[in-house]
């Protein structure tokens, strides 16, 4: 049985826990028979990036996002002067693709699995029951083994594969038209 082609999104690590985590999910994942495949690191295309992250997605069945650590805010506000304002000190942001890629994923009706670093500041997609699933919230610097089997980790995941599974089976069904 040929492996299940899946989309996995992140920033470019910048440490080694970000390498490891990466490295200990694409084994686990290709251990569900899942292969897991990212632009510029699996794939590569010539064309926009939209369009490249687009055909990529097209022809997987599913997406997991790691929305990792990348810009630390040292000083800063959101919303100064309101009511709603709340401080960005010693917050975290991801990449701007944690959030394109698994909306782009969403709208054509992919499973969306989205995993954020512990201090990721938690807005728009990144926000928990956005895009379905409950998001989960590692800490890096822990043992990846030991989360990637907690119980957590394991309803999650198998809730995501089976929709994975389902789609996969759908792609190959013939239209409906009644």
């Amino acid at each position: 049985m040929s492996k299940t082609s899946v989309f996995l999104s992140y920033p470019k690590p910048f440490n080694d826990d970000q390498e490891n985590f990466i490295n200990a999910l694409s084994k686990y994942m290709r251990a569900w028979n899942l292969e897991p495949h990212t632009l510029g690191v699996t794939d590569y295309d010539t064309d926009i990036p939209l369009r490249a992250i687009r055909r990529l997605m097209l022809e997987s069945n599913g997406i997991v996002t790691i929305a990792f650590r990348r810009t630390l805010v040292q000083r800063g506000s959101s919303r100064p002067g309101t009511s709603f304002a709340f401080s960005l000190d010693g917050k975290w942001l991801t990449s701007p693709y944690a959030q394109i890629e698994p909306a782009m994923a969403f709208q054509i009706g992919l499973p969306t699995l989205i995993l954020r670093e512990n201090g990721v500041l938690p807005e728009g997609l990144l926000e928990k029951g956005i895009v379905g699933l409950y998001m989960p919230e590692f800490e890096l610097g822990a043992s990846v083994e030991a989360y990637l089997k907690s119980e957590e980790w394991l309803q999650i995941f198998r809730k995501w594969e089976h929709q994975v599974s389902s789609v996969r089976e759908k792609k190959g069904l013939p239209p409906s038209f009644y």
